[in-house]
């Protein structure tokens, strides 16, 4: 067993639990990312609906 053949089979060892690993990697980050950006949304529009109920309220006033 030549040193080449011990390098190959180590990187070809560890190519798949890399894959995997990125993949997961890749599909947690578009979650949390998705979360934030759902959350500033909500945060926005929440702001804007207590800014029209206290406009309500002090124009009933």
């Amino acid at each position: 067993m030549s040193m080449e053949d011990f390098w190959f089979n180590a990187v070809f060892s560890l190519a798949p639990s890399l894959g995997v690993g990125l993949i997961f990697w890749f599909i947690m980050r578009a979650i949390i990312r998705s979360d934030r950006n759902e959350r500033k949304a909500y945060a926005r529009v929440e702001a804007e609906e207590r800014a029209k109920q206290a406009r309500a309220v002090s124009e009933n006033r």
